[in-house]
């Protein structure tokens, strides 16, 4: 495979000291970046979803273009990257969290795995920044439709090397395959934030798409660090997407218990915020079953 590589960094209200310290690392490795601002500080004009408004930084000498785009969440603001990349004839894009940094000779493992024409994404192996505790090998999505990091915790002298196949990626760190992002559309952007990782891999995986993890492409990562201020908005996304997502991708099961941990959940504080979740999760739910459907009777 003919690769040309863009990393592609989104930034969602993050701190600058964190992007500078992932640009840091990306220029050492020799690796273009862009830098998707959709931070209140970008102050882009327009109110297109998700649409680039313009160019705030274009310094090649720097390895680093900044576009500015509204802040219509990760997911926007992530294909709006993308397409950027497309511009400039990439065929592996790079997507990190500005909270990454990466260590060196991360990119070459993950460009090896994509490789095989049917693998349309690789995550490397992140590590908890300033620890030898892994944060995550994959993800894997719980009977009640959560989804949690493979390997949290452990130690990574306990990894194994070897490259090995995975159903679901994290969105934090992973390289793409162009073909990949234009067979699924890339994140569906009304999660908003959290989620929109398992969906996408859940959706490529029903259009014949497989994934890998590289353990020896390494990467740190402060979990949490750039979404620490959300307070209840973070816990109604995440449980409104987890049903969003159930609805879409998992078994009548698994969306039967993920409205049950939902129900659960409305006694515990913040009542409100959960019982909202909720009722948005599961009528959201309900026109995403409306979509699989459609998409299965097309396909």
């Amino acid at each position: 495979m003919g690769v040309a590589v863009v990393a592609v960094v989104v930034t969602h209200r993050g701190s600058g000291e964190m992007l500078e310290q992932c640009l840091a690392s990306l220029r050492a490795e020799g690796v273009d970046s862009i830098v998707v601002d959709n931070s209140d500080a970008a102050q882009p004009t327009g109110d297109v979803r998700g649409a680039l408004v313009g160019v705030i930084e274009d310094d090649p000498g720097s390895n680093r273009r900044t576009l500015a785009v509204s802040n219509e969440g990760f997911g926007a603001a992530a294909n709006a990257g993308f397409a950027a990349a497309r511009r400039h004839g990439a065929d592996v894009l790079v997507l990190l969290n500005d909270d990454v940094v990466v260590r060196p000779g991360w990119l070459t493992p993950l460009v090896a795995e994509l490789a095989a024409a049917d693998v349309g994404a690789v995550q490397p192996l992140l590590v908890f920044a300033g620890t030898s505790s892994v944060n995550s090998l994959g993800v894997r999505v719980g009977a009640d439709g959560a989804g949690t990091d493979i390997g949290l915790g452990i130690a990574v002298d306990e990894v194994v090397a070897d490259a090995r196949d995975i159903e679901i990626f994290t969105g934090g760190a992973v390289a793409f395959r162009r073909e990949f992002l234009d067979a699924t559309g890339g994140f569906d952007e009304r999660y908003f934030l959290y989620y929109e990782d398992v969906d996408l891999a859940r959706r490529g995986a029903h259009l014949g798409w497989r994934y890998r993890c590289a353990p020896l492409s390494v990467v740190e990562h402060r979990k949490g660090a750039s979404t620490d201020q959300l307070g209840d908005r973070l816990v109604y996304l995440r449980e409104r997407n987890r049903l969003w997502s159930a609805f879409r991708n998992e078994s009548a099961s698994v969306v039967v218990r993920a409205v049950w941990l939902s129900l659960r959940r409305v006694r515990h504080a913040p009542r409100l915020t959960h019982l909202r979740a909720l009722a948005t999760g599961v009528a959201g739910g309900l026109w995403r079953l409306v979509e699989r459907v459609s998409a299965a009777a097309s396909g």
